[in-house]
């Protein structure tokens, strides 16, 4: 259990630098965030973000992939440091902080559901 909290632990705070904001341009933040209001991107338990409908915008598949990518290289970075794979960091972040920063109305889809709206 330690090592569980000190991996998340290590999530967090790696999430928490501007390192993905940096990674993040503000127009592609203001595109997701707009997407995710629209209930046309969510956050998945991978870490990722993923479509709760099809995107017809180019614009906004642009961004999701930008900020995937973003989130990828985050998670293997930390992932590298805890000797833990890519996608058990990304989940771990999931878990750790994404979970957390869900606002009312944005949709998300936990590990074996569907898209479910907070």
């Amino acid at each position: 259990m330690q090592t569980r909290t000190i991996f998340a632990f290590g999530i967090a705070a790696a999430l928490a630098f501007p390192v993905t904001a940096a990674a993040q341009s503000a127009q592609t933040k203001a595109t997701v965030d707009s997407a995710k209001a629209a209930g046309i991107v969510g956050e998945q338990a991978d870490g990722f973000l993923g479509f709760v409908t099809a995107a017809a915008d180019p614009a906004i598949k642009a961004a999701v992939d930008d900020t995937n990518a973003g989130r990828a290289k985050l998670y293997a970075q930390a992932a590298a440091k805890n000797g833990v794979t890519p996608a058990a960091a990304g989940a771990a972040a999931y878990e750790s902080v994404v979970k957390a920063k869900l606002r009312p109305g944005d949709y998300y889809r936990p590990a074996g559901g569907g898209w479910t709206r907070k």
